[in-house]
């Protein structure tokens, strides 16, 4: 009886753990360089640790937003999150302390250029 509930707890245990390392989210600090618009798709070329890459979003969806130039904070979704077929992300303040509860500036799709 007492091997069934450690292992039961064990079990519980690597579920709870197993989720929330799943659901870990990357958090970087990006400057927005250049945005545009084009046939209904916001563009945002941005910089991120040296590396150039683009936002994208499709115009009219909730979310998606033209940013400013500027420096902001970019959270990188767990794979199959988010509403593009793609590395999803979700942009916020610069200054956002927790993004889980700060205002969203935009979810957009993220491509290396």
């Amino acid at each position: 009886m007492k091997k069934s509930i450690l292992l039961f707890v064990l079990l519980a245990l690597f579920l709870v753990f197993g989720t929330v390392a799943a659901g870990a989210q990357d958090k970087s600090y990006i400057t927005v360089k250049r945005n545009d618009l084009n046939n209904g798709v916001v563009i945002l070329d941005i910089v991120r640790d040296g590396k150039v890459y683009r936002l994208t979003c499709n115009q009219g969806m909730q979310h998606c937003s033209s940013l400013k130039n500027g420096r902001y904070r970019m959270v990188e979704l767990p794979k199959n999150f988010g509403m593009y077929d793609c590395t999803n992300v979700e942009i916020y303040s610069e200054f956002a302390a927790n993004p889980q509860k700060d205002k969203k500036f935009g979810e957009f799709c993220l491509e290396e250029k």
